[in-house]
């Protein structure tokens, strides 16, 4: 049976726990898949055990309804992922997803990514770090709560390896701006881009269906790659 349990207290969480409906499938993927797939936030793991194989590891903060995250693990075998997301509908999707398409090289966490990051992940592991579409928290008075911040890209940077990477996106252009200004304001990654601006959405991020419609709307997308030197 699918469980987790909130530890480590912070005072400002970037997400709020919007729960939403279980579907039946979802809900049966939460009981019957995570034994497979699940990942326990108060348990330290080797991943090289946990994937049987030595492969780069990859970690996407916030995955959603996990769409892009099979897709990504689907099209890149060759690459270990763990999931992290907070709300459980989403959870349950991916889960079903994983167990469709028998993918065998994602493992999810149901918990807060500040805290996996912090508690979970060996220092210089990662070969890589998404963060797509996270919420822009748009009011001036909840800015404090969005993820990127200078301590976040301070976490992140010791948690990479040496020639790992930290890909964001937004659709929210104020957003994208803020992340733009506070990963060039530290010294531990360094922008991809020649320009020292945004980047060209790479062939390995997926395009989501609600970004293909905000593209026929005419709507941006914004993608910032910074890597560890």
């Amino acid at each position: 049976m699918f469980s987790t349990e909130v530890s480590f207290p912070r005072k400002i969480q970037s997400f709020i726990r919007r729960q939403g409906r279980l579907t039946a499938g979802q809900q049966h993927a939460l009981d019957h898949r995570w034994k497979s797939y699940g990942l326990d936030p108060n348990a330290d793991y080797d991943f090289a055990q946990v994937f049987e194989r030595n492969a780069p590891l990859c970690v996407e903060i916030g995955f959603g309804n996990g769409e892009s995250l099979a897709q990504m693990a689907a099209a890149n075998p060759e690459i270990d992922y763990i999931g992290i997301e907070v709300h459980r509908p989403g959870v349950g999707h991916l889960l079903m997803l994983l167990a469709e398409r028998n993918l065998t090289n994602v493992r999810i966490y149901c918990h807060d990514a500040v805290e996996i990051l912090e508690k979970r992940i060996p220092n210089d592991s990662l070969s890589g770090v998404h963060l797509f579409f996270p919420d822009p928290w748009p009011k001036k008075k909840h800015h404090k709560r969005r993820i990127v911040q200078p301590g976040f890209i301070a976490l992140l940077s010791k948690k990479l390896k040496a020639g790992g990477y930290f890909h964001a996106a937004s659709d929210w252009q104020p957003y994208a701006e803020h992340m733009l200004a506070v990963l060039s304001g530290q010294d531990k990654l360094a922008n991809t881009s020649e320009a020292g601006g945004f980047c060209e959405r790479p062939a390995y991020r997926p395009l989501t269906k609600f970004e293909q419609r905000g593209i026929r709307l005419g709507h941006g997308v914004w993608d910032l790659i910074f890597s560890k030197p």
